[in-house]
């Protein structure tokens, strides 16, 4: 009989006890609002931010109300303006052109290489058409930054990092996010920490750090920012930075604090099961394992393969099969935008021309959650649904 998974693949962990009375706090006290503080108390926003800023090793950090909102509020803090061309990833989640879109700026798209990675050589022949990268570590897949930031160096381009799947993830040491002149992450559920909504800007650019925090609606209370830059450097750009209202609340606050401090912890679990996968589906007839650089530490908090040259149809066929075996799995190839998935193409509010070698690509990648609540023995008899439906299609074909 075969064997049938019943797992969830949407379910994850419980939020720490300590953020759960955090929260509880917030609630019976009734400052929910970030600037809303008695007499002499910092506010869990503003600790957080304080927090995460030591932790990832950046001057500034702002806490907003979603991962969009960061990329957005970074790009015009960054001083992307209406009709400006953003290089950005044509593999990448609807969030990333939204931003670009949201500023009034048309996304420029650049194709993705064998290993999800931002295709290097389509950057660097379209190094010249922009002035600013917002650079979509998707799914967790960090290319060779080393490379990308000298072509963008020597292009002049200034990069901003989506690290929405990078959150505790590194390349040769260097924490994601700290690349370029911005950082933006996600708090939202399925992501490294969940507060429902929510998400961080990081830099080092006081100017930038400055407009950032106006933008999300500080009005003239920045001075309660526990990581952020001094008064001074509001001067200026209180007068003429407007308000738009992104603020995150201490109550998601609350629910964050304890759950950064676990990221570490749950990096290396999120890896067992990422490599207990991959053991599982190495050497499958057909299917092509994404190979993992030395240097990078990344968060196996998704897995993807791929099916290269695969018909549609028989892709099509192993999601059904895995499906009807209680195994989720998403395909970047489907004509039609579903649930959380689209392609660069499904995106008309930004027109864009073929990509035939990035298509090649997207057509062939499968794509599977893997929260914490999965165990490594879950893992693994995912692995051995997963390799038996590709060899059986494989085999058919």
């Amino acid at each position: 009989m075969s064997e049938i998974f019943t797992g969830n693949f949407t379910q994850q962990e419980p939020i720490p006890e300590e953020g759960i009375e955090a929260a509880v706090a917030v609630m019976r006290h009734g400052r929910i609002h970030r600037y809303n503080l008695s007499k002499g108390e910092e506010g869990e926003a503003a600790l957080l931010e304080q927090e995460f800023a030591a932790q990832i090793g950046a001057k500034y950090v702002l806490a907003v109300a979603s991962g969009g909102a960061a990329m957005t509020t970074a790009l015009r803090a960054a001083g992307v303006r209406p009709g400006d061309k953003v290089l950005s990833n044509a593999f990448t989640l609807a969030p990333v052109p939204g931003a670009i879109a949201a500023v009034g700026a048309v996304p420029v798209y650049v194709g993705v290489a064998e290993d999800l990675t931002i295709d290097l050589d389509d950057l660097e022949a379209k190094a010249g058409e922009a002035s600013y990268l917002l650079l979509s570590h998707m799914r967790g897949h960090i290319c060779d930054m080393d490379r990308l930031m000298a072509i963008c160096d020597a292009a002049g381009i200034k990069v901003i990092e989506d690290c929405a799947h990078t959150m505790g993830a590194a390349w040769n040491g260097v924490p994601s996010g700290r690349f370029g002149i911005a950082g933006c992450y996600s708090c939202q559920t399925y992501k490294h920490v969940n507060s429902g909504e929510g998400g961080f800007l990081v830099t080092d650019d006081a100017d930038l750090a400055a407009r950032a925090i106006i933008l999300s609606g500080s009005y003239m209370l920045y001075e309660r920012h526990l990581a952020a830059p001094p008064p001074e450097a509001f001067e200026k750009v209180k007068y003429e930075t407007p308000n738009i209202s992104s603020r995150m609340d201490n109550l998601r606050a609350a629910i964050l604090r304890p759950q950064l401090r676990q990221l570490d912890v749950n990096v290396d679990r999120w890896n067992d099961r990422y490599r207990t996968l991959e053991a599982g589906l190495d050497g499958t007839p057909g299917l092509t394992l994404i190979q993992r650089p030395e240097k990078e530490r990344f968060v196996g908090s998704s897995f993807q393969f791929l099916l290269l040259d695969w018909a549609p149809a028989r892709v099509k066929e192993v999601v059904e099969r895995c499906l009807a075996r209680g195994v989720e799995l998403k395909w970047f190839g489907e004509p039609e935008p579903k649930g959380f998935t689209s392609r660069y193409d499904s995106w008309r509010y930004a027109p864009s021309e073929p990509m035939h070698k990035t298509d090649r690509i997207l057509a062939g990648i499968v794509d599977m959650r893997v929260p914490l609540t999965f165990s490594v023995e879950d893992c693994q008899l995912i692995a051995r649904i997963i390799r038996a439906e590709v060899g059986a299609v494989y085999q058919a074909a």
